[in-house]
């Protein structure tokens, strides 16, 4: 999922208008040692995105360092794992997502398991999957497109950003529900190319986060069916290793639940389809055991596997 870039490029260049408060606690002995947020996927991502304005952000707040560490491989786990192993003690964090609670049944020996080894510190923000189809598709409606499918089983082509991706797997719960029967094409990453190939009908229907969508969508190059019965969203939040200290989970909670009511953070979010999602790290934790066990009843159900 990438994010627009425009509005990207104007907030993470322009300071956050926030006072500066105390150096984290946990950090007083160590004020030159940075937080390091790890992201499992490539700079430009939407996780990168994410990363690198919240982080501008408590840098700002707080006095405290925060930088992004790209970990790219193996469908974010790389990084995942790195943070499993890293030292709780506050300086290294994860931006986890839906990536996680999908790898957590997908791959058979990942070495940890996210729930048990991963601390919840924040959620951040949903965005919704959208049922996004090309322009050459004669459909106007939900309806339309699981008529034309079921007439013709395994003629359109469901594009994805690889298998056993957010995308992919909101893909299958519709062909579950809906009984339309589509062929799954695989892309790597979901990026442009996917995107061209709907625009000039090489793929029929893509099922990807609104907020990767929002931009094609708002200049008429595809649409995206309105949808009843169906739920499905990218998620995107904080974690920490096992064992970090309930004191500093519940500091970085509050700081990162700051940054999102900043007025152009939220703004930010919401121009491209996403909701802020603040809470608990126990809500964060209730969202992650919730989505796990929907991923996992999809990844069961389709049949999907990596081989």
């Amino acid at each position: 999922m990438t994010l627009p870039r425009r509005t990207f490029v104007r907030l993470a260049a322009s300071a956050v208008a926030a006072p500066a408060i105390s150096r984290f606690a946990w950090a007083a002995t160590d004020p030159s040692q940075p937080v390091r947020i790890l992201v499992g996927f490539a700079p430009g991502s939407s996780a990168d995105m994410i990363a690198r304005v919240l982080g501008r952000s408590l840098s700002e707040r707080t006095g405290q360092e925060f930088i992004v560490d790209n970990w790219p491989g193996i469908g974010g786990n790389l990084a995942t794992g790195a943070v499993v192993n890293a030292a709780p003690d506050g300086h290294t964090l994860l931006m986890s997502g839906t990536s996680d609670a999908i790898s957590a049944t997908l791959y058979d020996k990942l070495g940890f398991d996210f729930r048990r080894d991963i601390a919840p510190v924040a959620a951040l923000l949903r965005s919704p999957n959208v049922v996004l189809v090309s322009p050459s598709l004669p459909v106007d409606t939900v309806g339309d497109l699981v008529a034309l499918t079921k007439a013709d089983p395994g003629k359109f082509r469901m594009a994805s950003a690889g298998v056993g991706s957010a995308s992919h797997l909101a893909g299958e719960m519709f062909k579950m529900i809906a009984g339309a029967e589509m062929t799954h094409v695989a892309y790597r990453g979901g990026g442009s190319n996917t995107y061209t190939d709907l625009i000039t009908g090489r793929a029929d229907v893509y099922f990807p986060a609104r907020a990767s969508a929002i931009d094609h969508i708002r200049d008429g190059k595809l649409r995206a069916l309105a949808v009843a019965g169906y739920e499905a969203s990218t998620w995107f939040g904080i974690g920490a290793p096992r064992n970090t200290p309930a004191g500093i989970v519940a500091r970085l909670n509050r700081e990162f639940n700051a940054a999102l009511a900043e007025p152009e953070i939220a703004s930010w979010i919401a121009d491209f389809g996403g909701t802020v999602t603040t809470g608990s790290p126990a809500d964060f934790g209730a969202l992650i055991a919730d989505e796990t066990e929907r991923w996992a009843n999809v990844i069961k159900a389709s049949g999907t596997t990596l081989s």
